[in-house]
């Protein structure tokens, strides 16, 4: 049995306004090709499939047609779990079309475990047991207490996250020791997650949410069950192993997501099960698309632009200029030195600019360059609230932003 984990394919996501539908167009047939390469028998897909919970018809035209790719080659089975980006409803809309062509999606958690663990057969032969738990919203597994403090409502989330693994473990374990009666040994018991776990590495701008309120976001390994032989994860963006258990890891997203990823190699995992401990290896995503920061002084960022124009870059740039002088043409004088390039400025960023701005507390500041944190912030300094009533009323209002993000715009 081989499977293929990936995840944080993040369709429809845009940089700085620019479309990026080529590029999740040519992932997504590298990905079909190496599925057929390399003989995959099972697809993992760990969440994040589209960017938002209401995709573009371009970004759903992408996932429909690479599934009957798939569901047409040599492998058998695919497993879409949901991420906090996703749409449960959406998902879940075509589940029962989409499982006549082995694709089988768990959008949301489910009513009865037992829905969550799925049995991959080759002519009734179990290949392996799927634990395909999604993204658990903080309203599937913790009900909320009058008085409880921050502390009391992370530990219960922690809680109702290791019990709801430990119950869905428990129904594939089950599972698994009635095909060994049958004689069936050593069949596989695979997890799936949509989650953030303690020391998992992120990067600047690559857009992960933190999933809970409070310090939840980042759970133990501890909390998966021992009987797991792969736990394949979804949410950060980096590929990494957890917690230096080879047999946990993170996929990572396929494409880079902002330009703190630029430089970042990109991988899906590759598991072969052909005997007592799972077989690993990594297999690097091609670059379809180059993401240069250029940082610098003037003379240093128009260096750089000329070295990539005689390597015939097609680059989208994004570029900061940190020099002494004040540069009020900076667009002008970069859009004329890339003119004869087909390289493009995705975002420019004057540094000497926004500091004297923020310097001057100037009202040419913009919400390109604050976050809703920020915006927040600046509301509680114009009113005056006192540092014993920021903390509580930033929890609060963290907790409304995660509704909102959550909030499953596709459910009547």
């Amino acid at each position: 049995m081989k499977i293929l984990h990936t995840s944080d394919w993040h369709l429809g996501r845009s940089l700085y306004g620019r479309k990026r539908y080529d590029e999740f167009a040519a992932f997504l047939d590298w990905l079909a090709k190496t599925i057929e390469q390399e003989r995959i028998d099972a697809l993992l897909v760990a969440g994040d499939l589209f960017d938002t919970s209401t995709p573009a018809n371009r970004a759903q035209e992408l996932y429909y047609r690479f599934l009957c790719t798939v569901s047409n080659s040599r492998c058998r089975h695919v497993v879409v779990i949901a991420g906090n980006h996703d749409s449960p409803s959406f998902l879940n809309a075509p589940k029962e079309l989409l499982r006549a062509l082995n694709v089988h999606v768990i959008g949301s958690m489910t009513e009865s475990a037992q829905d969550e663990v799925l049995c991959l057969l080759n002519n009734n032969t179990p290949e392996a047991i799927v634990c395909a738990v999604p993204y658990l919203r903080d309203k599937d597994i913790r009900t909320a207490l009058p008085g409880e403090t921050i502390d009391d409502k992370n530990a219960r989330l922690i809680d109702g996250v290791k019990r709801h693994y430990e119950t869905v473990c428990a129904v594939a374990e089950k599972k698994r020791l009635e095909f060994s009666k049958m004689g069936f040994t050593n069949v596989p018991l695979i997890a799936m997650g949509h989650l953030f776990t303690a020391g998992g590495k992120t990067v600047e701008g690559d857009g992960v949410r933190e999933l809970y309120v409070g310090s939840l976001a980042h759970v133990g390994i501890d909390l998966f069950p021992s009987s797991i032989d792969y736990l394949a994860l979804g949410h950060l963006h980096v590929p990494q192993v957890v917690g230096k258990r080879e047999h946990i890891r993170y996929s990572g997203s396929p494409l880079p997501m902002g330009y703190g990823e630029a430089n970042h190699e990109k991988k899906v995992i590759v598991v072969d099960f052909n005997g007592t401990a799972p077989d690993i290896k990594e297999i690097k995503v091609p670059l379809f698309q180059q993401l240069i920061r250029i940082v610098g002084s003037l003379d240093d960022i128009l260096t750089t632009i000329e070295q990539l124009k005689t390597e015939n870059s097609g680059a989208w740039l994004e570029i900061e200029y940190t020099g002494k002088d004040v540069v009020g043409n900076l667009r002008d004088m970069l859009d004329e030195a890339i003119a004869d390039s087909t390289m493009e400025i995705r975002r420019i960023r004057n540094r000497r600019a926004i500091d004297r701005v923020i310097n001057n507390i100037c009202e040419e500041e913009t919400l390109d360059d604050l976050d809703e944190g920020d915006v927040f912030a600046r509301c509680m300094d114009a009113f005056d609230v006192t540092d014993e009533d920021r903390e509580e009323l930033t929890l609060s209002y963290n907790e409304i932003l995660r509704s909102l993000q959550e909030d499953d715009r596709n459910a009547e």
